[in-house]
C-alpha cells in the first residue's frame, strides 16, 4: 500500500477564474495520487520518479469561486490525508470570488528558515515564526489574519548548515572526513533536508492549507552561491561541486519550482512532460540541471503571478547573474528584459506591483557604499593588490546584494521609477526581500507618483550575531553614512543614483511580514515569534497614507 512521505503542499490557486489549484505530494512508491474536495471537485494524476523518489503535482479542477472547501488526499484509493487523529483543522482550498472582486489580498512573506527542532526540544534560534503562525491559525485565530498566499523568499533549506540529527544521518551514510564533509552531497541528502523541514507538524499543516510561492537563495545550494567568477571557478575545480549544484537544482525544481507554475505553464513545459512520460525522469532532469549550471541564461526560474489588481514578479537573483567583472550584473540581459516587460505589460491595469527579490534592493547606506566600493576594487579600479583584497572581503562579508552590481542597481531603480510615475502608475511599488536576518522598511527619494518601499523581513527561524546587529544599526546611522562616503572616495565610485531613508526598524528576531492590499490601499504588519510560543505584532502601518 502506498504511503505519503511528504506533503501535501497547496501551491497554485487560480486567481483568474477561481476554479483550479495544484497540490504537491511525495509518495513512497509509484501510485495514482488523488485529491477529493468536499464540494465534489478534485483531480488525480500518476506519480513520476526522480532518483528513486515518487512525486505528484495534482491538478484540482471544478472548484467553486469564492469558496473554502476541505480536501483529502488518496493514494491508490486509500486516504492518506488528513492523518489519523490529527489535532489540526481540515486542510482547505480557498478560492477568490471573481478576478477583480476579492476585497483584500493578504501576502505573508519572509526568508531564512532552518528546520525547528522536534517538539519539546529547545533549539538555538528561538521560536519558529512559521510554527507560531500555524499554531495561531489552527487555534481558530481571526479569519482576517489568514494569509491568501505565503511567499518564501529564499533559504528554505540550508544545504551547508545542518542540524545535529542530519549530520548523524549523514555520518551513517558516508565518511564525513571526505569533502564536502557535514554538508549535503547529492539528491538523496537534499531529500533529507526537505523531510526535516516540511514534516514539522505545524508547518506541514500550514503548507497544506495556505498556498505558497518560493524562490531560492544561496543556502538552498551553498553560502555565497555565484558571488563572483573567481568563487565559481574555485568551486568548479573541487571534485564534489558538480554533484552538489546539480542535486541542488534538481531538488529545487522538484520540491519548490514546479509548484510555482500555473497549470497552463506546466502543460507547456517540455521538461515536466519528459519527466512524467518516462519510467524514471532522473536523466532528463539531470541534463536540464547541467544545462542550467553551464549556461544560466537558458533557464528562467523567475515567474509572474497576478492576483486580481496586484502583480507579483518573483525574480531569480542567484542563478541569473553575470559574473565576469567587466560585465557584472545581478540579472543577465534576457532576465532583466523579462522583468521590464512584465512590469510594464498592462501598465495601468494593476494597483500594486510587488517585486520578490531574495536580496534587498535598498540596504543600510553604509552597507550599500561598502558593496559599491568593493565592486570597484574587484573590478581593478585600485589595482591588482586591492582587487585581491576586495575578492577576499566580498566572500567574508557577503558583499553581494544589488549594490554589489551597480549597473543592475541603477537599472532596477530606473525601472521602478518608470513604472511608478505618471497617471497610470500603481498605488505602490514594493520590493519584498529577506536574506539579511533582520527586518526594516526603507523608502527612496524619487519623484514617483506611486509610493515605493523596500520591505525586508528575515529570518523566519534563524539568528544573528550581536556584532552583526550593531553593524546594521551603524549602517543606518549618521556615522554610517559618513563612513560610507569614505568608501566612495577611496573606490572613486561617486554617489548612488538615488537616496533613501529608513522609515521602520531595524527589528531583530524570528518574524514574518504581512502586506494587506485592498483597492489602492496597502497596510503592512510585522509579527515576531516570542516564547510561549506566540506572535506579537510590533508594526501595523498604513503604507498609502498621505506623505
Amino acid at each position: 500500500m502506498a504511503a505519503m512521505r511528504l506533503g501535501p503542499l497547496l501551491r497554485y490557486v487560480d486567481w483568474d477564474r477561481g476554479d483550479c489549484a495544484t497540490i504537491w505530494i511525495e509518495a513512497d512508491r509509484p501510485c495514482t495520487a488523488e485529491v477529493r474536495c468536499a464540494d465534489g471537485s478534485g483531480g488525480s494524476v500518476r506519480t513520476f520518479q526522480v532518483a528513486g523518489h515518487h512525486y505528484a503535482l495534482i491538478p484540482v479542477t471544478g472548484l467553486t469561486p469564492g469558496s473554502t472547501t476541505a480536501y483529502e488526499v488518496l493514494l491508490d484509493d486509500v486516504r492518506v490525508w488528513p492523518l489519523p487523529d490529527s489535532p489540526f483543522p481540515a486542510s482547505t482550498i480557498t478560492t477568490p470570488s471573481t478576478p477583480r472582486s476579492q476585497p483584500t489580498l493578504r501576502i505573508t512573506f519572509g526568508s531564512c528558515r532552518q528546520a525547528a527542532p522536534p517538539a519539546g526540544r529547545r533549539g538555538p534560534h528561538g521560536p519558529d515564526a512559521l510554527d507560531t503562525l500555524a499554531a495561531r491559525l489552527a487555534a481558530g485565530g481571526d479569519a482576517d489574519e489568514r494569509p491568501d498566499v505565503l511567499l518564501l523568499l529564499g533559504d528554505q533549506v540550508y544545504a551547508d548548515q545542518l542540524s545535529r540529527p542530519t549530520r548523524q544521518w549523514l555520518a551513517a551514510r558516508r565518511d564525513l572526513r571526505e569533502a564536502p564533509g557535514a554538508q549535503v552531497a547529492d539528491f538523496e541528502e537534499y531529500t533529507r533536508l526537505y523531510y526535516e523541514s516540511w514534516l514539522d507538524p505545524e508547518v506541514r499543516w500550514l503548507l497544506s492549507t495556505v498556498p505558497s510561492l518560493h524562490i531560492f537563495d544561496d543556502h538552498d545550494v551553498i553560502d555565497d552561491w555565484n558571488t563572483s567568477a573567481a568563487w565559481l571557478a574555485e568551486m568548479r575545480a573541487t571534485p564534489w561541486w558538480q554533484e552538489r549544484v546539480l542535486s541542488g537544482l534538481m531538488s529545487y525544481w522538484v520540491y519548490q519550482h514546479l509548484g510555482n507554475l500555473s497549470p497552463a505553464e506546466l502543460a507547456a513545459d517540455p521538461l515536466y512532460e519528459a519527466v512524467r512520460q518516462t519510467p524514471d525522469g532522473t536523466d532528463a532532469l539531470r541534463a536540464f540541471a547541467a544545462a542550467a549550471d553551464a549556461d544560466p541564461a537558458t533557464v528562467r526560474w523567475s515567474y509572474r503571478r497576478d492576483f486580481g489588481r496586484s502583480r507579483l514578479l518573483m525574480v531569480d537573483t542567484r542563478a541569473a547573474r553575470v559574473l565576469a567583472e567587466d560585465g557584472r550584473a545581478m540579472l543577465d540581459p534576457a532576465e532583466h528584459q523579462w522583468l521590464r516587460d512584465n512590469a510594464l505589460a498592462g501598465h495601468g491595469g494593476y494597483d500594486h506591483l510587488l517585486i520578490g527579490s531574495s536580496l534587498p534592493w535598498l540596504m543600510p547606506p553604509l552597507v550599500h557604499d561598502a558593496e559599491v566600493w568593493n565592486s570597484a576594487l574587484c573590478r581593478g579600479e585600485r589595482g591588482p593588490r586591492w582587487a585581491r583584497i576586495g575578492e577576499n572581503l566580498r566572500r567574508r562579508s557577503d558583499l553581494e546584494h544589488w549594490a554589489a552590481f551597480p549597473a543592475s542597481f541603477a537599472a532596477l531603480s530606473d525601472l521602478i521609477e518608470e513604472v511608478g510615475t505618471g497617471p497610470r502608475a500603481p498605488a505602490t511599488v514594493c520590493v519584498l526581500s529577506g536574506d539579511v536576518h533582520h527586518a526594516y522598511v526603507a523608502e527612496p527619494r524619487i519623484p514617483s507618483t506611486a509610493r515605493v518601499f523596500q520591505l525586508t523581513c528575515s529570518p523566519v527561524h534563524n539568528s544573528i550575531h550581536t556584532a552583526v546587529k550593531w553593524g546594521f544599526r551603524l549602517g543606518w546611522s549618521r556615522w554610517g553614512r559618513w563612513l560610507g562616503r569614505g568608501f566612495s572616495r577611496h573606490g572613486r565610485t561617486g554617489r548612488p543614483p538615488l537616496s533613501w531613508r529608513r522609515t521602520g526598524g531595524p527589528w531583530f528576531g524570528n518574524q514574518l511580514m504581512t502586506l494587506a492590499l485592498s483597492g489602492r490601499s496597502a497596510r503592512l504588519r510585522l509579527d515576531q515569534a516570542r516564547k510561549g510560543p506566540r506572535l506579537v505584532t510590533v508594526l501595523d502601518r498604513e503604507l498609502t497614507a498621505p506623505r
